[in-house]
């Protein structure tokens, strides 16, 4: 019940010190950031610990089971660990950039979260109209990381993983900023709120709109955090550890840390986009009842929720998929991901025409509002997703033909 009542609680004593506009525009902005900095950084510390939980039991094995009861306070003892061990540097790196390198790509993952709503209300830290691009170019931010950690080094082995990290990065990159542009044609916005609403206002999901477009995201979304099996850049049978190879203790640390908030990133993105994000059927009664912090909380819980589901596909694919020859994932990002993500464009393009076309022909009824998003009757609704499911067809069939051998 303290958690329901908090933010109110809060609000009341900082008014108390503080003027309306400086608490809401400054001191509970802060410690949102501070929430949401808190949150993940124990989110990165665990995801090993249950990573490897998962991979134990994929594999019939226990998995951390020494420290502490079921092995829970293993990632405290590694984090204890890789603060004590010896700071290497090469002799011959370029010194400023190697130290800088990690902090730029923990930098860059954490500050995409300021623009993300993991939920209504006061579980949005801040809404921007542009949040989408804010994301796509904040996030391209930390592939430069890599390619400085590589470079830096001095090393033959740590500058071909980041020559691969920029290759992967522009192979992939493209393919899932043309993704969400479908998405986008139904929110009509570009703020991860608005969309949301525009979900929310509707009642349905994106991806049933888009399935090509959500399964094109999340693969280029894997590809971009360089997780299984798409990790090039640090393939140990290859490049020994690829771009981080001379990197040791705590600075080491903080490239996984920027990989593991990165994986947030993304899943929390393509919940934002595609599964309504924090919106869920039936919750809104609560916020209607008057049970408002309540109802911020449940939807904080859905989002969450959403975004661990994909998080475990993470996890899955990693012990399920071998690793791509480097022809492989070229091939994959530039003959498949790119020629999917155009017809998909195209498609849905197509599809919002022939939807608006349709409506008020014959007394039809096709779209209820556009405030909102297109907003679609049952009629509209049963269309976008008949021409969602028909270009997963499509596209196969194109895929096929462009790709015959």
């Amino acid at each position: 019940m303290f958690l329901l009542a908090a933010p109110t609680i809060i609000d009341d004593l900082l008014l108390k010190f503080f003027s309306e506009q400086t608490v809401n525009y400054i001191i509970w902005p802060l410690i949102q950031v501070g929430l949401v900095v808190v949150i993940t950084t124990g989110w990165v510390a665990y995801a090993t610990y249950l990573e490897r939980k998962i991979s134990a039991f994929m594999q019939a094995r226990l998995g951390p089971m020494r420290v502490g009861p079921w092995g829970l306070l293993q990632p405290i003892a590694d984090g204890l660990k890789l603060l004590t061990k010896e700071d290497f540097v090469p002799e011959n790196a370029d010194r400023w950039i190697f130290f800088v390198a990690p902090y730029i790509a923990v930098v860059a993952a954490f500050v995409v979260m300021a623009v993300v709503p993991f939920g209504p209300d006061w579980a949005v830290i801040t809404d921007v109209n542009i949040g989408v691009l804010f994301v796509l170019a904040v996030s391209s931010v930390g592939v430069l990381a890599l390619i400085l950690a590589g470079w830096s080094s001095n090393s033959k082995y740590a500058l071909l993983g980041a020559l691969r990290s920029s290759a992967q990065m522009v192979s992939y990159e493209v393919s899932m900023g043309l993704a969400i542009i479908g998405a986008l044609m139904f929110a009509r916005t570009l703020s991860l709120s608005g969309v949301v609403g525009a979900q929310a206002s509707n009642s349905i999901w994106f991806v049933l709109y888009q399935p090509i477009g959500f399964i094109i995201f999340l693969i280029s979304g894997i590809a971009e955090n360089n997780r299984a099996p798409f990790d090039l850049p640090e393939a140990e049978s290859e490049l020994v550890a690829g771009f981080h190879t001379e990197y040791s203790g705590f600075r080491w640390s903080l490239f996984f840390m920027a990989e593991y908030a990165a994986m947030v990133v993304v899943t929390a993105v393509a919940t934002t986009l595609y599964l309504g994000g924090w919106y869920f059927p039936f919750v809104y009664k609560l916020e209607a009842a008057g049970y408002h912090n309540l109802y911020v909380v449940i939807s904080l819980i859905v989002f969450l929720a959403k975004a661990g589901l994909l998080l475990y596909l993470y996890f899955w694919l990693r012990w399920t998929l071998p690793r791509f020859r480097y022809d492989q994932l070229m091939d994959l990002g530039w003959k498949w991901m790119l020629p999917a993500a155009l017809i998909n464009i195209v498609m849905t393009a197509v599809g919002v025409t022939v939807i608006q076309g349709l409506d008020g022909y014959n007394g039809m009824h096709t779209i209820s509002s556009l405030n909102n998003g297109l907003a679609l009757t049952v009629s509209g609704k049963v269309i976008a997703i008949a021409i969602g499911i028909a270009n997963l067809f499509l596209t196969a069939g194109i895929l096929s033909l462009i790709n015959w051998r």
